[in-house]
């Protein structure tokens, strides 16, 4: 494991891979959930060293001209944050990682954050960067439009460190909220809750999120925070959306009007701050769970798609009937089949996100095989029903089977003949993004 503190050291790394035939791992947070930092086995090279991302961790410059900022990439969400408060401005990259994970996982990824609505996914308030490759450095171009040919910036947003370890970049930044306000609004099924969403957005609201969950997901956290009465009565049908809204006040007030308007009208109930408020200084503990669930024996999961919205009902009902199917294919205790939830978390004017959740009793003897059926069943269903392999998480190693149903041959060739020119020795994360030849 090595822990530089430049570029010229991680250039320096890379070069002795490249000379020795070593495998490079960039390591920022360790928070994927897709393999993105797993070291696998393969024929060609001698060992593997991870690069561990911690110490170059300083915001360089920041431009207020520009509204941008220069940042080494190892730098940590909330670090960067600090940073960027002080001087009265905003990432506002919010990912449920947020406390644990780096700028640079964030653009190798192609991340999202809660407020994406309002600031973006990552390739959005990507600029620029420097990245060491095999080659040397290379800093993509930076300039804010060009029609000089293809953008090769392009490629590092979502690249997963298979051209290269991201040593800085360049990001646009935003002012800091002068206020933040969230409500939140019941529906009587999730149907009438797209429709409620879709026209937010094609009706030109400005929100700062649109978090959408459906029955059995609203079921699940009324259960967290209402306890065993709530659950005696099951899954009620109703299905709660939280709205948000972050700017300057008069703005988000008027946006809140119309908001309360729009909802109205495809038959949301609005039901205050109060769910909202708990929701953004709760937003972070979720997965805090997740280890008390698996020492009770619960096996817990995340999955994510994007599709439009003609599409949208049709993929939640067939992925969360391939969950289900699942789930009691590979229970291994059939009082307590488990259950699968989703939201709609991320969303846009011709479609939207969907992330599911899986929490099941876990079959102490052949986890991995359970959770690869369960795993198998819902991206079968979701590249089945149109939707794409991945909103946020990234390829990794769990996704790569289902890349090619939504590159095409030609697609994956021309990313494998770019991994090829600038790695021919396929030291860079081997096995993520693209299978190893």
């Amino acid at each position: 494991m090595f822990y530089p503190k430049t570029a010229a050291e991680v250039e320096q790394l890379v070069a002795y891979a490249v000379e020795h035939r070593v495998a490079l791992i960039p390591y920022g947070g360790g928070s994927s959930v897709v393999g993105g930092v797993t070291p696998l086995h393969t024929q060609t090279q001698h060992a593997v060293i991870t690069v561990d991302m911690a110490c170059m961790n300083q915001v360089l410059t920041i431009d207020k001209t520009t509204m941008t900022a220069h940042v080494q990439a190892g730098i940590y969400g909330p670090a960067l944050e600090a940073a960027l408060q002080a001087e009265g401005l905003t990432l506002g990259h919010y990912p449920q990682s947020f406390e644990y994970s780096t700028l640079g996982g964030w653009i190798a990824s192609r991340g999202a954050g809660h407020q994406s609505n309002r600031y973006g996914k990552a390739e959005d308030w990507f600029i620029a960067a420097q990245i060491a490759t095999p080659l040397g450095l290379w800093t993509t171009e930076h300039f804010p439009k060009s029609a000089a040919g293809p953008q090769l910036r392009d490629l590092l947003p979502g690249s997963e460190g298979a051209f290269g370890i991201i040593t800085d970049a360049w990001i646009r930044l935003s002012p800091l909220p002068e206020t933040k306000a969230y409500r939140a609004y019941f529906f009587q099924d999730f149907e009438r809750g797209l429709q409620g969403a879709r026209a937010l957005l094609q009706e030109g609201v400005h929100t700062a999120m649109i978090r959408l969950s459906d029955a059995n997901e609203t079921f699940f956290y009324s259960v967290l925070h209402g306890g065993a009465e709530v659950a005696e009565n099951g899954p009620m049908g109703f299905c709660l959306m939280l709205v948000g809204f972050e700017g300057i006040a008069d703005q988000a007030a008027h946006e809140q009007a119309r908001t309360a308007a729009i909802l109205e009208r495809c038959g949301g109930a609005d039901m205050g701050s109060g769910f909202g408020e708990l929701w953004l200084n709760t937003r972070f503990e979720t997965p805090y769970l997740r280890d008390p669930m698996m020492d009770h024996g619960l096996g817990v999961d995340t999955m994510e798609t994007a599709i439009d919205w003609a599409r949208l009902p049709r993929l939640h009902e067939r992925a969360s009937a391939a969950l289900e199917k699942a789930l009691a294919e590979n229970n291994p205790n059939p009082g307590a089949p488990g259950i699968a939830m989703a939201h709609l978390s991320h969303s846009y004017s011709h479609g939207a996100s969907l992330y599911f959740t899986v929490v099941f009793p876990r079959k102490t003897d052949a986890e991995v095989a359970q959770w690869l059926a369960i795993k198998k069943a819902v991206s079968d269903a979701i590249v089945e029903n149109g939707g794409t392999i991945s909103h946020h998480h990234g390829v990794g190693t769990d996704h790569l089977p289902w890349l090619a149903a939504e590159k095409g041959i030609l697609g994956i060739e021309l990313l494998q003949a770019v991994k090829a020119k600038v790695d021919p020795h396929y030291i860079m994360n081997p096995g993520k993004l693209l299978e190893m030849p």
